[in-house]
């Protein structure tokens, strides 16, 4: 059986908790079993994860589980993993997967694999994923040899689907929740625009734009397409931009279907967190600008004149 964490954030479900319960489906259809999906605490709508492919719904009520702790949930979803006789665990590749996915392999004495970017596929008879390697420049075939596989998916990675239907039964698990051994002094919650993640339309801004007080032209264009905003590494370690919004190899990791960078040079390490981009488009008025290498269009030109035109050009747009 698969089973599939659907992580919900402030009590709902968003994007991606959806598409790892499709890719536990096709996981799971793979494989000639059942997909079920595991709730930790109280979510609104997690009977609705049936219509993306989840045969049932387990919940697991403590009040251990209010905030997050990697090692709570990471033993939370081991447990559960072990009550339901799941043979492959499924996890969002996001900030909270990323904590839980190498606690819960070692917990379970199980192979996993990080990032997977496509569903898994008997090849050789053996469980075969593929994962980006190399920062997005090549990819690997892995093979899972143990019996029980732990798999974090990369956002964006797979389409959203209807593969079963609405109004599932939701039912409670009982297993046990250690206490939190450490204590939250902070929590902070980016708010506003969809989380880079899960983002399908993300514009950049880098120092090209030659301070904060020039940002608006990014934020005008962000809100006439929808858009959420990022920044690259040199913007967020001057505060121009909070560092939530730094994309990049040593930042956030990101597979938009449209990606706009402004003012950006396009350095290796950039690179490594946006070339798995479906459209890529450069503005910069440095023609020799690495960046264009990797654009599918590229904008050589100022961008303090290129973006206000783009944007009125996207509102006219909308407006018919």
């Amino acid at each position: 059986m698969v089973l599939v964490y659907a992580e919900a954030t402030n009590g709902q479900f968003k994007k991606m908790a959806h598409e790892v319960v499709v890719y536990g489906r096709k996981t799971a259809n793979v494989l000639g079993t059942e997909c079920h999906a595991l709730v930790l605490g109280d979510a609104t709508g997690a009977e609705d994860l049936a219509r993306f492919g989840a045969s049932k719904v387990h919940r697991v009520s403590s009040p251990n589980l209010e905030k997050f702790d990697a090692a709570v949930y990471t033993v939370a979803i081991a447990e559960a993993a072990k009550k339901l006789g799941a043979t492959v665990i499924v996890l969002s590749h996001n900030s909270t997967g990323k904590s839980i996915t190498g606690r819960l392999a070692a917990r379970l004495e199980a192979g996993s694999v990080p990032g997977a970017n496509a569903i898994p596929m008997m090849k050789d008879g053996y469980f075969t994923v593929r994962k980006p390697v190399f920062s997005g420049k090549a990819f690997a075939e892995v093979q899972v040899l143990t019996d029980v596989k732990v798999i974090s998916v990369a956002g964006n990675s797979i389409p959203v689907e209807e593969l079963g239907q609405s109004g599932g039964s939701v039912e409670s698990l009982d297993i046990p929740v250690p206490e939190p051994k450490t204590t939250v002094v902070k929590h902070q919650v980016a708010s506003g625009r969809v989380p880079l993640p899960e983002a399908e339309l993300v514009v950049s801004g880098g120092r090209g734009l030659k301070g904060p007080e020039n940002w608006g032209v990014v934020e005008d264009l962000a809100e006439a397409l929808g858009a959420t905003t990022a920044c690259s590494r040199p913007v967020a370690d001057s505060d121009w931009r909070p560092h939530h919004e730094h994309v990049g190899q040593t930042g956030v990791a990101i597979r938009p279907n449209l990606y706009i960078a402004a003012g950006i040079s396009g350095a290796i390490q950039h690179l490594a967190g946006v070339n798995n981009s479906k459209t890529i488009v450069v503005i910069n008025k440095d023609a020799d600008a690495p960046f264009f290498k990797a654009a599918d269009y590229g904008v050589v030109g100022d961008l303090f004149e290129v973006l206000p035109r783009l944007t009125e050009a996207v509102k006219r747009y909308k407006q018919g």
